[in-house]
């Protein structure tokens, strides 16, 4: 595939407004004083910081009705849905600074207007410890962090879902779950349902990373954009600490780098997300600086 020019444009989002553990909002600084920004030009990226989004501060509220602080994530969404799209309209590949995971509606459903006006197929790979494909009626906690693909794929409240280009955004057979070690009983039923393609931790210890990326990226060619949906807790706590929901037994670190270097390889990322990093829970800012360093391998970094 032919490579193209790469220039970023890195969007914060400092808000931990739909998980059920704060923190994620001090992300986008920790991601800058990790030094994103100079670490992708020392590899030639032109990078332009569009600073922070404002929105609607945490209120801390409990759970009222199925969706906890649906009001406060929209709002967000649809700033992190505008940003998104004027990125792309200019041409930058836009980097999401996150930020809880409630995020990537916004970002997904202006990538995938950009898709359909742009005549590109659109591939979603979701990187990340959990499902969230959880809805209004299999969520255990309200907290909408667990719960945008499911809202991508057309289940979700219709505030979020009249933020989309279409309803819904995606269709199952557009989406990639890898790394997947934590589902709610009712969650999984519901993937079983929609039939999504999920690659969890048994695949990789079966397959190895290097035949799930391969099937991941089956069909993926100069004609597709690839969005990439970064959770941190997709890495093994042991790698990345900092997270607000940290599950054990995730992939190795040569594992995620190995990961990022494929997708480097094939030339196909069109926008990301870096989300749920939570610097409260981190020791000495060392996940911020191992998200940055697989960074640098999917913009290119080589070992030779």
């Amino acid at each position: 595939m032919t490579r193209r020019p790469q220039r970023v444009r890195l969007i914060g989002a400092p808000t931990d407004v739909g998980a059920g553990t704060r923190g994620s909002s001090m992300g986008p600084e920790a991601l800058r004083v990790a030094g994103l920004a100079d670490a992708l030009r020392s590899l030639g990226v032109q990078v332009g910081d569009a600073g922070n989004l404002a929105g609607p501060a945490n209120p801390g509220a409990r759970q009222h009705g199925a969706w906890r602080h649906l009001e406060q994530v929209t709002a967000w969404s649809r700033a992190v849905r505008d940003a998104t799209a004027a990125a792309l309209r200019a041409g930058d590949l836009p980097l999401l600074l996150g930020g809880d995971h409630s995020l990537a509606f916004g970002s997904i459903a202006a990538v995938a207007a950009h898709c359909a006006d742009s005549g590109r197929e659109l591939r979603v790979l979701w990187l990340d410890a959990h499902a969230d494909f959880n809805t209004e009626r299999t969520t255990p906690s309200g907290n909408l962090h667990g719960m945008p693909l499911a809202c991508l794929c057309g289940m979700g409240p219709a505030e979020l879902l009249a933020l989309g280009p279409t309803q819904p955004v995606l269709r199952p057979e557009q989406v990639r779950l890898l790394g997947v070690r934590s589902v709610d009983e009712a969650e999984r039923e519901l993937l079983q349902r929609h039939a999504l393609t999920v690659y969890d931790m048994r695949a990789l210890d079966e397959r190895g990373m290097r035949d799930v990326m391969l099937a991941a990226l089956d069909g993926v060619d100069d004609g597709t954009h690839l969005h990439l949906s970064f959770d941190v807790d997709f890495l093994d706590p042991d790698t990345a600490p900092g997270v607000g929901t940290p599950v054990r037994g995730g992939p190795t670190w040569r594992e995620a780098q190995l990961c990022m270097e494929m997708l480097s390889d094939r030339d196909c990322v069109g926008s990301v997300d870096v989300v749920e990093l939570n610097p409260a829970r981190d020791q000495q800012n060392r996940s911020a600086e191992a998200v940055v360093d697989l960074l640098r391998s999917l913009f290119g970094r080589s070992i030779l």
